[in-house]
């Protein structure tokens, strides 16, 4: 079925985009992950990917012409499939949605022109598939000065906890999302000019939120309004001993509520005095006597019935989690998936990885080999190197393999690109690059899409055997266990040996029992044969 391509959002001020080149062109076959065309925005010359399979059907903006974001810019679909529905479809909506953009236009300028110097902030599209953000804290606060390039507020998107910047000088006049709050992109975010402006009418007709007046107030009305908002207590906001507010980001608050720790007895050593990830944990809360209970004079009582405070607390899911839980979900209910397990000899493995990390800035993990090794199989196993579609199973040719990592909050897989073609090193250093990424944040999406097979390693957490979902479009998913000394059948002899358990999921649309079994045997090889591997 054909999919229409929009001209994206690629900076959070963009209105419009330029085409600068095509690198496809009609009638092209495009991979997930695919660069289409590069894109001018108001800011800089950025790579617009493809997030969809098929064939380049139509091209809606040519090289050198300039479309509002939301606008038609492709349509992506089997070859030869009629889009012309499509195009009829997308014309209609185009212009009942310029013809509501005059009419609001017309409907703004009735109730009240926007002050000089005043600017209208929105919540940015700060990831390729976030819809809604939330705002996790705010750096700045109403009434504040604020320069270009300072970090107005963090926000969590669907992948990451993410800093804000500004691209604004003025002063923070009202802010339309409180932090804990969450709000579509597009929302109104906060507006910035000079101090004392009344924005009164801007809040009115620019979005809808809480604190959004009602009627038209004097500055003095409106800046007062404001701070009840402000101070409003929230699940991310706290106060100290003297009721003033306590500046800490996302991750320090939630390990200080993992531990239990009063964010106002930390002293921060951040910006401003922010409390960061470092100062709760190495924080150790002062000494606290507790007074022991005086026995009664009274016969002791036998009670069976145990008595206690009963108490459920409600988190917020983060946008982290809901993506995960909408992907995950669509993966279980739609896949008709089966597992495969197999123990795998790792002495050979052992001794081969001692010899490799003794050579000088040289490391090469256990997980290393297992994604090398499926890169390998995948190469004689075509078959599991799929994705499914509703009318094609795409065989990729390229072989790119993710790598699961847990993270404060969640899981995400970067992806090891044409695994095939790098040693044992490369792709170690590769994971260790990306994982770091992934754990401290700075991960970009690019760099977590396209992969074609998934390794999900628990070995480190002493997890012997376990199943894990596919990540689709994925058509399998390897799980390894931790390796493990037993008693082993040798030549006839019962010796200690070292072993490792691994679980092949697969979608069974794609891949038949024969077919994982027969890519497990090809693994198990490759893994207690290292010296394969180094070819």
């Amino acid at each position: 079925m054909a999919t229409v391509i929009n001209m994206p959002r690629l900076s959070d001020t963009m209105e419009e985009g330029v085409v600068a080149s095509w690198l496809k062109k009609v009638g092209d076959a495009i991979e997930e992950g695919d660069i289409l065309a590069e894109i001018e925005t108001d800011k800089a010359t950025m790579e617009f990917e493809s997030f969809h399979e098929g064939t380049l059907l139509h091209i809606g903006v040519k090289e050198g012409e300039t479309a509002p974001v939301d606008t038609l810019l492709a349509i992506i679909g089997e070859k030869g499939e009629d889009f012309s529905a499509l195009l009829n479809a997308q014309a209609a909506i185009e212009e009942t949605t310029v013809a509501k953009e005059e009419t609001k236009d017309e409907a703004t300028k009735s109730v009240a022109e926007t002050p000089e110097g005043v600017q209208v902030i929105t919540m940015p599209r700060l990831s390729d598939t976030m819809e809604e953000g939330t705002v996790a804290s705010w750096l700045k606060k109403v009434g504040d000065a604020v320069s270009e390039g300072d970090i107005l507020a963090e926000i969590e998107t669907d992948k990451a906890t993410m800093e804000f910047e500004c691209f604004y000088e003025g002063t923070l006049l009202y802010v339309g999302i409180n932090e804990g709050e969450t709000a579509p992109v597009d929302s109104l975010l906060a507006v910035i000019g000079p101090e004392g402006t009344d924005v009164s009418a801007i809040v009115a007709t620019g979005g809808t939120t809480e604190s959004a007046p009602t009627e038209k107030t004097t500055p003095t009305e409106k800046k007062d309004e404001t701070k009840v908002v402000e101070t409003k207590s929230t699940t991310n906001t706290s106060t100290n001993n003297s009721g003033g507010r306590i500046f800490a980001s996302p991750l320090a608050k939630k390990i200080a509520k993992d531990k239990g720790i009063n964010l106002a007895d930390i002293n921060g050593s951040g910006e401003n005095g922010r409390i960061v990830k470092k100062d709760v944990e190495n924080y150790t809360p002062a000494a606290k006597t507790v007074e022991s209970s005086k026995a009664t004079s009274s016969a002791p009582t036998i009670s069976f019935v145990a008595s206690g405070e009963e108490k459920s607390e409600e988190v917020k899911n983060s946008q982290m989690r809901k993506a995960i839980a909408k992907s995950l979900g669509n993966s279980k209910f739609s896949a008709p998936d089966f597992s495969l397990n197999i123990e795998v000899d790792m002495d050979n493995a052992i001794a081969s990885r001692k010899t490799i990390n003794a050579i000088p800035d040289t490391k090469v993990s256990f997980n290393d080999m297992v994604v090398k090794a499926c890169a390998m199989a995948l190469q004689k196993h075509p078959q599991v190197n799929t994705s499914w579609t509703d009318n094609n199973t795409v065989f990729h040719s390229h072989i790119h393999v993710g790598v699961a990592v847990a993270v404060d909050d969640g899981l995400l897989v970067p992806v090891i690109k044409h695994t095939n073609q790098l040693s044992l090193t490369q792709i170690g250093a590769g994971v260790r690059d990306l994982a770091g990424k992934a754990r401290n944040k700075k991960i970009a999406p690019a760099e977590m899409q396209g992969s074609t097979f998934t390794v999900s390693n628990l070995g480190m957490f002493g997890i012997d055997n376990f199943t894990s979902i596919i990540n689709q479009p994925n058509s399998a998913i390897l799980s390894v266990g931790a390796i493990v000394q037993k008693p082993v059948v040798k030549d006839g002899q019962i010796v200690v040996g070292n072993t490792m358990n691994l679980t092949l999921t697969c979608d069974h649309r794609t891949v038949d029992g024969a077919v994982g079994a027969q890519f497990l045997q090809t693994l198990k090889t490759f893994i207690e044969n290292p010296v394969t591997m180094l070819a």
